[in-house]
């Protein structure tokens, strides 16, 4: 694909979409996850314009949406047709995360663990030496799966490192 390298100034993300393999058990995920409730809990699309918009022949869906503070999550699940899962390692190209914002990153990471969710690695806090600006010197991440295998990241900012 060749694509112009004039600026196009697509500056603010409205929401994430993420494919699902069991509607009903993300949402208890990412109900869980958020503490919030979806704005949109079960809503159904059959349309042949829609799939061929993405590609598909047709998109027959179910989905739920969770608004955040400052970005929408969109649940999908495609009843037809039925996507195969694919391997979110993180090296994969095409491979996404979601990152999570927290102020404290210690108390957020311990209770997670404590209620079950199962982190990929230990938490790591960036050191000298291994990055590149030294703004993200300090910042904690620790990473986990979503019950379909969708890269996640809690994260905690420090100095001029606002990723």
């Amino acid at each position: 694909m060749t694509v112009s390298s004039a600026p196009m100034n697509l500056t603010r993300a409205a929401h994430v979409g993420i494919s699902v393999s069991d509607l009903d058990a993300s949402i208890a995920f990412y109900r869980a996850l958020t503490g919030r409730e979806p704005v949109v809990a079960d809503e159904t699309m059959h349309s042949v314009p829609f799939g061929e918009a993405q590609g598909l022949p047709v998109a027959k869906l179910r989905y739920a949406t969770f608004n955040l503070d400052n970005v929408g999550i969109d649940l999908i699940q495609f009843q037809d047709p039925v996507g195969e899962r694919t391997d979110g390692a993180a090296n994969r190209p095409g491979s996404m995360h979601l990152c999570f914002k927290v102020d404290d990153f210690d108390a957020v990471y311990r209770r997670m663990k404590e209620a079950g969710y199962d982190f990929l690695g230990e938490d790591y806090t960036f050191i000298a030496g291994e990055v590149t600006p030294d703004a993200a010197l300090g910042t904690q991440v620790a990473y986990f799966n979503d019950p379909d295998g969708t890269n996640l990241e809690i994260i905690r900012p420090k100095g001029g490192f606002s990723n």
